[in-house]
């Protein structure tokens, strides 16, 4: 009877309810849409029938991760400015995607990306090179959003450990793609993306009204001098906000940056490389060095990030294969136009969490893991709880509520995208290429509960990683392997097999690589059970402090392994001409033909066809 008890101490039975009734509505609707789900086309590709609306707010939905939603936040506060980078360029990723990838993808008529790189170059061997990427960003992928689960589980229930939150959300999204595939997940992340973009504006809009509106927070870090960074009353009239309007500012502990770094557009997130090498240099070398580096060393993580951001997103498998469960070609475009419209609306509302959790709850900077800045988007509303009682518990639990939201859907599409590329192309293409459909449909249960166990088992390790940190790893790798893949063979109909796998396992393989470096490095620094089962990789720390320009090229390895990988495409396609696909002007046509002349083809379904289904 103990255990219970101490598991429930200090629980908010608010917070709780407003979870539970996401989690359970989540589950209900699973059951649901798993009742319609019968086909291998529906479990894939949700029947290629899903509207533009729906599918413009399903995959919203997905793509508003635990990064967005919590990361985004966390990371604002943490570093300030310079991590605005984040969510402009989410946003500014679909652009390229509309204007270059979605329409031709869908034209070619597939289940995966696997599909489309064996159709393309009529390749089976070159599908099981594909296959393997989709796992890699995949788990790179589960990772942060298993954090989510991990800090909101441990916000909610105060006793319970990190790793606990992790298991038990990750077990109730595999019960979910388990049971219905894409089509059972469609409709639950498009319920989703409203109900995030509830619980990220309804707090902000309280908050705002009673703590002051941004301007007046970001004027309290724009005051002149360090007066802001001492308790009490603040001016807020000294900068953007409004005039004579005042807010109580806590005092900054020393691991925040200061003001001036913070509003900086060159701040704490890209200039950490630059600054760590000079801490170790005398005092009378270090402003000179500053000087002299600082800049450079700025704007080349700056432009890295934004590479891997934009063109990450023109990659990502668990997004790309959403445009297959459009009708057609046209109706992809349209709803890669209305998904940038959504989730450019929501990213207005997290940043602000984080102008205003620096000013209220500077406590936040000395957590660690599931204690630190992440979970400022959870904390801030209960604040309120002060002043008006019981309503700052309702608001938090409806960003709980959110949160859920967010890691939940992400993690769905994930684990379904995942989960068909082993079903799918290992299992039905590659081991057992005669299987019936009903043999697939088991496969992808059994291939869903192994995929979600494992993404579990990595989400357990990664506490002390930040959230948004992880998930720009994850579209370096998308950015270095899928989108040189895609780009290039949708326009450049002199790639060869040889030419594209050489470019995407060099660049992809690279990427994760140098990604896989900094986290280990950082996981070593933990002071918690992680940092000793990382002791290894420790000595890291120290060649990166000394080595600068190295960790910004592992840490943001985008501005060399995308060129490397489209390079190596063009270098290697020139030198194999002649073994370019023989039906390669049929097939342009196919990408790139409208819809109106009757060329457009279901890939799979010919496949299918002639591998005597």
């Amino acid at each position: 009877m103990m255990l219970p008890l101490a598991f429930l101490d200090g629980v908010d039975p608010w917070i709780l309810a407003f979870s539970l009734i996401t989690v359970a509505v989540t589950i209900w609707m699973g059951f649901r849409s798993a009742k319609t789900s019968k086909t291998a086309s529906d479990f894939f590709v949700a029947g290629r029938s899903v509207s533009v609306g729906w599918n413009a707010s399903a995959i919203s939905g997905e793509y508003l991760s635990a990064a967005s939603f919590m990361g985004v936040a966390g990371m604002v506060m943490s570093s300030g400015y310079d991590a605005l980078w984040y969510p402009v360029c989410y946003a500014c990723g679909y652009l390229f995607l509309l204007l270059f990838i979605a329409g031709p993808l869908r034209r070619f008529g597939a289940y995966t990306i696997p599909d489309f790189a064996e159709g393309r170059f009529d390749s089976p061997l070159f599908r099981k090179i594909a296959v393997c990427f989709v796992l890699f960003i995949g788990f790179f992928y589960t990772m942060p959003q298993m954090k989510g689960a991990g800090v909101t589980l441990a916000y909610i229930f105060p006793g319970l450990p990190y790793w606990a939150g992790v298991v038990l959300v990750g077990a109730v999204i595999t019960l979910n793609v388990a049971l219905g595939g894409m089509k059972g997940i469609t409709l639950v992340q498009a319920v989703q993306y409203w109900i995030k973009m509830f619980a990220i504006c309804v707090p902000i809009f309280v908050l705002a009204a009673v703590y002051g509106f941004y301007g007046t927070h970001v004027g309290a870090n724009t005051a002149p001098g360090e007066a802001p960074a001492v308790a009490g009353l603040v001016e807020a009239g000294t900068g953007v906000s409004d005039p004579g309007y005042k807010i109580q500012r806590h005092p900054l502990p020393e691991k925040a940056p200061k003001d001036a770094s913070w509003v900086s557009p060159f701040g704490p997130l890209t200039t950490k490389a630059v600054n760590a090498a000079a801490a170790a240099l005398p005092a009378e070398e270090r402003a000179a060095y500053l000087a002299e580096y600082q800049r450079p060393y700025s704007l080349l993580y700056t432009y890295s990030l934004i590479i891997a951001l934009v063109c990450g997103t023109a990659g990502l498998p668990h997004i790309l294969v959403r445009f297959y469960t459009n009708p057609d070609g046209a109706a992809a475009k349209r709803t890669t136009m209305w998904v940038m419209i959504l989730i450019g609306v929501f990213y207005v509302f997290p940043p602000v969490f984080g102008v205003i959790g620096r000013n209220l709850m500077p406590e936040l900077y000395a957590g660690l893991g599931a204690k630190g800045t992440d979970k400022v988007v959870l904390e801030l509303p209960t604040l309120l709880s002060q002043q008006y009682g019981v309503l700052g518990s309702i608001l938090s639990g409806i960003t709980c509520a959110g949160a859920f939201a967010a890691f939940m859907s992400t993690f769905s599409g994930l684990l379904v995208s995942m989960t068909g590329a082993l079903a799918h192309d290992v299992y039905g293409r590659i081991l057992r290429p005669k299987s019936s459909a009903e043999e697939r449909l088991r496969a992808f249960k059994f291939a869903a509960v192994l995929i979600g166990g494992v993404a579990i088992a990595l989400g357990s390790f990664v506490e002390a990683l930040e959230i948004n940190f992880m998930v720009g790893q994850a579209f370096a790798i998308a950015a270095a392997s899928y989108f040189p893949l895609l780009f290039m063979s949708v326009w450049w109909r002199g790639m060869t097999m040889k030419g594209a796998a050489t470019g995407m396992l060099t660049g992809g393989l690279c990427a994760l690589g140098a990604a896989a470096l900094t986290n280990l490095a950082t996981l070593a620094l933990d002071k918690g059970p992680m940092g000793q089962v990382f002791a290894g990789f420790k000595g890291l720390n120290g060649f990166f402090a000394a080595h600068p320009l190295l960790r910004i090229l592992c840490e943001q390895p985008a501005i060399w392994t995308v060129p490397l990988a489209i390079g190596l495409m063009v270098v290697v396609s020139r030198a194999t001409a002649a073994s370019v696909p023989g039906d390669i002007r049929m097939k342009m046509l196919v990408l790139h033909a409208p819809e109106q002349l009757g060329l457009k083809q279901e890939y799979i379904q010919e496949h299918q066809a002639g591998a005597g289904h």
